[in-house]
């Protein structure tokens, strides 16, 4: 075949480009709409059903500071999220699965769902959220040993978002090993400044 010559030439090459070009694109978002259809049959999963999905008998978290995360996820779901009366339940439920067993038998479980529905609530009338959380490194995690059990303590540094201000309070947490090699939530407190 020779060379495209004249104007007729140079028309006749210009229609197999836009030709070549149209059937590209058609071919491309041909794929998008399969993808996208295809997404649209996945389910996404909100923080709280990711928090409840995961099984804890398999999955529990390797280090105290993934704990502190964890927990601080679930906690972001209490209080960021609508739950029905089920979801919270099922969510303090899985809760009570990472703390320590002398931090549990505190008080009954449903007065933990009780004391944790009334703080939601009171979240909720001030519009607080927790916006973000940064548990400390895990080379800042201090480790030691006292009663005969293995225990850890760090820090995590929560975002209080209440209405269009934005504050940091941080907490520190300890956890003592259980009988499984788990690092359990043993309790909390606030840090003040002078602290």
């Amino acid at each position: 075949m020779g060379r495209f010559k004249g104007t007729k030439g140079i028309i006749i090459l210009v229609i197999l480009v836009c030709l070549v070009l149209g059937y590209y694109f058609h071919l491309s978002n041909g794929n998008r709409k399969d993808q996208s259809g295809d997404l649209a049959d996945v389910e996404i999963l909100t923080m709280s059903q990711k928090a409840l999905n995961r099984n804890l008998e398999s999955n529990y978290p390797p280090s105290p500071r993934e704990v502190v995360k964890y927990f601080s996820e679930i906690t972001q779901c209490f209080y960021n999220e609508e739950h029905t009366e089920e979801e919270l339940r099922a969510l303090g439920l899985k809760a009570l699965e990472i703390y320590d067993d002398d931090l549990v038998a505190n008080q009954t479980v449903d007065e933990y769902l009780y004391l944790l529905e009334g703080d939601i609530e009171e979240y909720r009338e001030k519009n607080r959220t927790v916006a973000s959380f940064e548990p400390s490194s895990s080379i800042d995690v201090e480790k030691f040993t006292e009663d005969g059990y293995d225990w850890a303590r760090l820090y995590c540094i929560y975002n209080i978002k209440e209405g269009t201000l934005t504050y940091q309070t941080t907490v520190c947490f300890i956890l003592r090993m259980d009988e499984n090699s788990h690092y359990k939530i043993y309790g909390w407190r606030k840090v003040d400044e002078e602290d």
